[in-house]
């Protein structure tokens, strides 16, 4: 039986090749012996020796880590006790109100967003630098977080908390034995979403970033307006790898939560059924 074709491909086709030629082009470049992208001369590894030759690039890229890691984990242990928060509140009114608040940062532009940090660090004084970069890229990933764990916390029956607590189970024990593990696939989803946010932030960076701390992105933006090397082309190929690596770990851990859930869930209907018989 012959296949329709179908538009949509089609269109998903065009869609990756304009997403992905750009970075193969860049990454092509990394390996060319010239200077830069006018035309490729020949293969090379020297663009990635420069790269991890150059110290001060090197520390740029270890603290932007750093701020994206801790970020991102700080971020998601406050947006999961705020998404437990809100699913809690009993009162439509407030709970739309304070999604609504939530959602405010979402819909922002970034310039807003870090014209506001910069008027707020200003104004209390705070140094611009690593803590201010810091702060603010948590309080930009906390709404992420929350609207990837709280549809989690919208899906989960009430009838498994009623079962955890007729057996005996402590509020603790229902958060951290029934809650937590339901919801772990949310929590993991915006740990990385929190991450890859503040891993290629700019424009609020730009901001609250003060002299003697960089972070990638804004490293990039000044080497660019001096003209584009290609040891950025290389640096991209690095970052090309790191960003497959972090999607492919990120999948084999939704398998392994997918079997964790798999399993969770026949418990939960086996306590269930002990409760009701």
């Amino acid at each position: 039986m012959k296949r329709k074709f179908k538009w949509s491909n089609l269109y998903l086709i065009f869609v990756f090749i304009c997403l992905y030629v750009p970075i193969f082009y860049l990454v092509i470049y990394s390996f060319s012996t010239g200077d830069r992208m006018s035309n490729f001369s020949g293969f090379t590894w020297k663009h990635y020796a420069e790269l991890f030759a150059d110290t001060r690039m090197i520390q740029i890229v270890l603290d932007t880590l750093l701020v994206a890691l801790l970020s991102s984990l700080i971020a998601t242990i406050i947006g999961a006790l705020g998404a437990l928060a809100i699913d809690r509140t009993s009162r439509p009114v407030m709970k739309n109100t304070i999604l609504s608040l939530n959602n405010i940062l979402m819909v922002s532009p970034d310039v807003i967003i870090g014209a506001s940090f910069l008027i707020f660090y200003t104004a209390l004084k705070v140094p611009l630098g690593f803590w201010s970069v810091l702060m603010s890229h948590i309080a930009f990933s906390i709404p992420i977080v929350v609207l990837m764990i709280l549809p989690r916390l919208q899906e989960m029956s009430h009838s498994l908390l009623d079962a955890a607590r007729d057996l005996g189970a402590s509020n603790y024990q229902v958060l951290t034995r029934v809650i937590v593990p339901y919801i772990t696939p949310g929590i993991f989803s915006g740990f990385f979403m929190a991450f890859t946010y503040s891993l290629d932030d700019f424009a609020v960076t730009f901001f609250v970033t003060g002299n003697g701390f960089e972070t990638l992105a804004v490293e990039i933006y000044a080497r660019a307006r001096q003209g584009i090397s290609l040891e950025i082309n290389a640096l991209s190929g690095v970052m090309f790898v790191f960003a497959l690596l972090l999607v492919v770990g990120y999948y084999f851990l939704q398998r392994a939560g997918q079997s964790r859930r798999a399993k969770h869930k026949r418990e939960s209907e086996a306590l269930i059924n002990e409760t009701t018989h």
